[in-house]
């Protein structure tokens, strides 16, 4: 669609998370050989048969787990540790709003407050709601039926809740910051509303979406005891030694069995525009990973 601003021009292949055997290494490299099963972050590259990586971005998969769930935890899970665990410092008994609760991110978010003792709320279609409470959520909000701002004031009798995740941006990040109690934090970490689930480009709803978007001005912040915060993992490759130090966290999680990266279907690689379809039509409940 032409309205994501880090991708290279085109033509480009996309991707930032890859599994698979290691075919060869370089001549520097330590600890990693050919054969051994990986999974990396890449930074685009990873929709193809093969990608080089630096070594420092590689990681061994545990015992027991498959290519399809490695591929599945990179970029979803370290955006929801990096929200939850770090930034947010939940507590047990912080009560946290998850946006796409269905999602990879909201899935791996999901995990991880519980893990933590959260109280869960989450805005997803009424139909993916049964197996989110399965799941462990306590509150699920159906955002197409039900205002979910009016739905939060409700559900905690007017004060909100401590953390709220927003891919979404523009007008739902001025609900989210609402929605918020003193000492609360905001999570703006994309902004899907520009998209308005169309399949092609439309910078009328991409401007919109920008121009409803909020700027909060200091003062009001300190005012409101509230915190706003930005992620993008695209933006932190220059800190690669503490992301590799959470991924190995997320890693122990996983061969643990705490974490568990949700699947909800795989696309062979020639497919990958029935992938991205799947995803941008909000069908799918989990990750959504290409094959070769």
């Amino acid at each position: 669609m032409g309205l994501y601003p880090d991708a290279p021009p085109p033509p480009t292949v996309v991707g930032y998370e890859v599994a698979g055997e290691v075919d060869a290494v370089g001549a520097d490299v330590e600890g990693i050989q050919a054969g051994d099963r990986v999974f990396a972050l890449t930074r685009f590259g990873g929709y193809a048969e093969a990608a080089v990586v630096a070594s420092r971005q590689v990681l061994p998969i545990p015992e027991g787990k498959d290519f399809v769930q490695a591929a599945a935890l990179p970029v979803n899970y370290l955006t929801a540790f990096l929200m939850i665990d770090r930034f947010a410092a939940v507590r047990p008994g912080d009560r946290i709003l998850i946006h796409g609760a269905g999602g990879g991110v909201g899935l791996a978010a999901l995990q991880l407050a519980k893990a933590l003792g959260a109280e869960t709320f989450g805005t997803a279609s009424a139909e993916k709601h049964e197996r989110l409470r399965a799941l462990g959520l306590d509150h699920a909000i159906d955002y197409r039926s039900r205002d979910f701002e009016a739905e939060i004031r409700d559900l905690t009798q007017g004060r909100g809740v401590d953390v709220v995740l927003d891919p979404i941006g523009g007008e739902s990040a001025k609900k989210s910051y609402r929605s918020l109690a003193p000492l609360g934090r905001l999570f703006l970490y994309g902004l899907s509303a520009s998209s308005a689930g169309g399949k092609k480009r439309s910078l009328a709803t991409a401007a919109k979406a920008l121009a409803q978007t909020p700027i909060y001005h200091p003062i009001k912040l300190m005012n409101d005891n509230k915190g706003v915060f930005g992620i993008n993992l695209g933006h932190l490759w220059g800190e690669s030694a503490k992301m590799r130090e959470m991924l190995d966290e997320l890693v122990r999680r996983w061969s643990s069995g705490a974490i568990d990266p949700h699947i909800d279907s795989t696309f062979p690689l020639e497919e990958a525009g029935k992938a991205h379809d799947r995803l941008q039509e909000r069908h799918n409940f989990g990750k959504v990973v290409l094959t070769v």
